[in-house]
């Protein structure tokens, strides 16, 4: 309702009379029909929306659908009856996951540790990954030769498009144990790493998957390797799209490289920084199951520093038929995730007024 008609009403002093504000008359005639325009943009650009329909399924199908399995988190786990013809359990699994209880007094400690893993994998990650794809967009931006650029981002874009099985057969080859029956040597990396006194000779025979110090470095540099490349596509959009007046500004004031990369290409990217860094910060927790699993190959005295959430929760639904316990652990897992995402955004809305929503 309308509070004041003074609001909304003009004066006719000539007339004595109140007639409606044209510009609040053309408001009203807008919300009435809002509907109306809708359709009728809809229909218009119907080739656009039609493009759309492929994406809202897929969302549909594997994003949305899926959460109806969340409810096995609440729910006897039975592997015969659906989910829908359970018993109502309440928080028993979210228990025996986070303080343990009865027979999952073991299980609880091994949740934690593998939060403890997927935690600092992202994290280090995070320090360490995040940084490399802004490096190799200003380094590729430096390149004058167009040839010599393409060249060089096709070369580090490669690595993204091999599988993973691929991908980490490579690195197993690379770092591979030697064997004392054969008399074949370790990988080549873990030879050129003793060379150079790195690491010795015994841990480079006995293999660098097998001890458990190891397994964090090697997934970040495998990480950094597959990833960096095809990520700084982004940045370096971002990079090229900046003005050339500005470098020119920046010239005659005097700037060298390093001053023009520090206050004309850095802060020309700056949005875009803070949108992947929220983006990334999101899915911080969403390790895959895939190469870490692929990695350790289930090698248990590595699992203190390996075993992640995605693979706990594939151990205890493979190897002790818990579905309900699995799909606790996915969905807390996701809940923290959740929570970053919200934290990040706000913390950046509020220093740099940049954030996702």
């Amino acid at each position: 309702m309308k509070r004041q008609a003074g609001d909304y009403l003009i004066y006719d002093e000539a007339a004595g009379t109140w007639r409606e504000d044209p510009e609040q008359a053309v408001r009203d005639d807008v919300e009435k029909h809002n509907w109306l325009h809708i359709g009728r943009t809809v229909l218009k650009d119907w080739r656009l929306y039609l493009m759309l329909v492929p994406m809202i399924l897929v969302f549909l199908f594997w994003r949305y659908m899926p959460m109806y399995e969340l409810l096995g988190a609440f729910k006897v786990t039975d592997v015969v009856k659906p989910v829908a013809d359970q018993n109502f359990l309440g928080f028993s699994n979210i228990k025996a996951l986070l303080v343990g209880s009865g027979t999952y007094a073991n299980l609880s400690s091994e949740f934690w540790r593998a939060m403890r893993n997927t935690f600092l994998l992202s994290f280090y990650g995070l320090l360490f990954g995040f940084p490399m794809p802004i490096l190799l967009a200003l380094f590729f931006n430096e390149v004058k030769s167009d040839l010599l650029r393409s060249g060089l981002q096709v070369f580090t874009y490669l690595p993204k498009f091999m599988s993973t099985v691929v991908m980490t057969s490579l690195v197993i080859m690379l770092i591979q144990q030697g064997s004392s029956t054969t008399g074949a040597p370790p990988g080549i990396l873990s030879q050129l790493l003793a060379s150079l006194g790195l690491i010795s000779r015994d841990t480079a025979q006995a293999g660098l998957l097998n001890d458990p110090a190891y397994f964090r470095a090697i997934y970040q540099v495998s990480g950094i390797w597959e990833t960096a490349g095809y990520d700084s596509i982004v940045f370096f959009a971002a990079i090229i799209a900046i003005s050339p007046t500005s470098y020119e500004a920046a010239q005659i004031d005097g700037a060298n490289k390093w001053a023009q990369m520090r206050y004309v290409v850095l802060p020309g990217i700056l949005s875009t920084i803070v949108i992947m860094l929220i983006t990334r910060i999101g899915s911080m927790l969403s390790i895959g199951y895939e190469k870490v699993l692929l990695l350790n190959e289930q090698r248990v005295q590595i699992y203190q520093t390996s075993e992640v959430i995605s693979t706990f929760a594939w151990r205890i639904k493979t190897t002790q038929n818990q579905n309900g316990l699995a799909s606790t652990a996915e969905m807390l897992n996701n809940v923290v995730g959740m929570l970053l995402v919200i934290g990040a955004n706000t913390i950046a809305r509020k220093a740099s007024n940049v954030s996702l929503y």
